[in-house]
């Protein structure tokens, strides 16, 4: 056990368990709202902005928020204001930050550094600052859950009888997808834009196989993401492997097991 003596595994299984709690927040809102896509789009569209950031010479966890913030409520106002479907507007936002990144990190000049730990993961780089900005989103959005949980579920369930009952349908859906946006950009440095999306889905994927009450989901899917998240970790220490691929591959394990008990 001498490696919780060391400093940047302590703050890896700090970052872990904080954000472990808030993408199972988020995932069963984007899974009740059948727009797990939806996370892999703003992911993709974080890559444009990381891109622009390398060019720029300017912080590109900053660009890719930006990028992640547009492009969610760009999904968001293409599907509420036009005739497009979202999940149309979401492959079209996919696309879009995928090319601009590729684009403008060809243009950078000399080697882009970082960019494996974007695009795979690397939770062995997590700072303290970072640390204090996983805690500030968790505190933040779980007491949005907290405070706003009916108005949340009745809009995330049923729109339209929201609508009916003059709940902010609209508010309510921007500020979401906001919230789905920053807590992707607060997770690429942990398992990367390949991986994101399973962190986003399985845990709550694995949650259903039991249970169908969005509380209940919100509960299971916070202990499945945390007891993947840091067995994963453990994982990759003993084998020397990517902390990302052992956090997705035990969940996945996990989801075969939940599976075969119900049966």
């Amino acid at each position: 056990m001498e490696i919780l003596t060391y400093p940047f595994f302590l703050r890896a299984l700090a970052g872990v368990a904080i954000i472990s709690v808030a993408v199972a927040i988020i995932g069963v809102y984007i899974m009740s709202r059948r727009m797990v896509f939806l996370s892999g789009g703003i992911t993709h569209a974080c890559f444009g902005g990381l891109g622009l950031g390398y060019w720029l010479g300017v912080s590109p966890v900053a660009m890719a928020a930006l990028s992640a913030m547009a492009g969610s409520l760009g999904v968001e106002w293409l599907s509420s204001r036009s005739r497009v479907r979202s999940d149309s507007a979401i492959a079209v936002v996919w696309a879009v930050g995928m090319a601009l990144g590729i684009l403008f990190i060809f243009m950078t000049e000399g080697y882009v550094p970082e960019l494996n730990s974007f695009l795979f993961g690397n939770v062995l780089t997590v700072t303290t600052a970072d640390l204090w900005w996983f805690l500030g989103f968790t505190v933040v959005l779980s007491a949005v859950f907290l405070i706003f949980y009916r108005v949340i579920v009745a809009v995330a369930f049923d729109p339209d009888f929201s609508r009916v009952r003059r709940l902010p349908v609209r508010f309510v859906n921007y500020a979401m997808t906001v919230m789905v946006a920053v807590a992707i950009v607060l997770t690429i440095r942990l398992v990367g834009i390949m991986l994101l999306m399973s962190l986003l889905s399985l845990p709550q994927m694995i949650a259903e196989t039991r249970f169908r009450r969005f509380g209940s989901l919100i509960t299971a899917s916070v202990a499945i993401s945390l007891a993947g998240g840091i067995g994963g970790l453990f994982v990759s220490y003993f084998i020397g492997v990517p902390a990302s691929a052992t956090i997705v591959l035990l969940l996945v394990l996990f989801f075969i097991a939940a599976s075969f008990r119900r049966r």
